[in-house]
């Protein structure tokens, strides 16, 4: 990444260049507005769009085309940013706990982040949807309070850690450190097996200065203030202008359901 691309990623997040090494305030600044700008989303998968996770490919759809994505390319592009400013980033693999336990191993891509000032280290996560707001110290074992709930980061088996958001288990961070081409394999899955809640339907959603919004298929949800209210998008108009004006991303077509053929 060189330097008119940090100027660019930056100016993606409404943000400007720090101007002294990354430290702990500039990190919290960073994640939270990353939070505020990308959405997270699936929809390349319903538009038939590879997800590619080659550097040059996640700054092509995050930063040149505005883009959102899921955890692979956000946290990919994301650390991608940190290195260039003086951060030391580990890629670190978990499972996400859902309905029957925990997902596959590289269910997800994490970051622990290591800075120039000492502090931390920091689980750095702009791409599990709703979570926390700032970063996470990766070595405490005691409450965090943070806007999206209070984190407790936990020690598991073979070294794991486990991260619980108001007590409940969200994933499993296996410590060991990851290249983004391990991930490959996990992502291809997501995107094509009956079996990942990705190909089950739709979601883009972000992070609001009181709230989060979100489009689940064709449902808009709005929470503010702790109030949460739905509307229907009914038309493909409505859809369109919904991710266009709330999200920024700007879509060619309607992405519809994709149709897996069971083995």
């Amino acid at each position: 990444m060189d330097d008119k691309a940090v100027t660019d990623y930056l100016d993606r997040i409404g943000l400007d260049h720090p101007g002294r090494p990354l430290d702990a305030d500039a990190l919290r600044e960073l994640h939270r507005a990353h939070l505020l700008t990308v959405p997270f989303e699936n929809l390349s998968i319903h538009l038939a769009e590879p997800i590619s996770l080659v550097p040059d490919d996640l700054m092509a759809k995050i930063v040149g085309r505005r883009r959102g994505g899921f955890c692979y390319e956000l946290n990919g592009a994301f650390a991608l940013l940190l290195e260039r400013l003086g951060g030391r980033v580990q890629r670190v693999a978990a499972r996400v706990y859902g309905a029957d336990g925990l997902g596959p191993p590289f269910d997800h891509l994490a970051l622990v982040v290591h800075l120039p000032d000492g502090s931390g280290p920091w689980l750095a996560d702009v791409g599990f949807g709703s979570h926390s707001v700032y970063p996470l110290e990766f070595e405490s074992r005691t409450s965090q309070p943070d806007p999206g709930g209070t984190f407790t980061l936990t020690d598991a088996d073979k070294g794991d850690v486990e991260v619980r958001r108001d007590g409940a288990p969200q994933y499993r961070i296996e410590q060991r450190e990851r290249g983004l081409d391990e991930f490959v394999p996990t992502c291809w899955w997501q995107q094509t097996s009956p079996q990942s809640h990705f190909t089950q339907g739709t979601i883009c959603s972000m992070l609001t200065p009181d709230g989060r919004i979100s489009i689940a298929d064709r449902t808009l949800i709005r929470t503010s203030a702790g109030a949460r209210t739905e509307e229907q998008l009914t038309s493909d108009d409505e859809l369109l202008a919904a991710y266009r004006d709330y999200f920024g991303v700007s879509l060619p077509l309607v992405p519809d359901k994709i149709r897996l053929a069971r083995p």
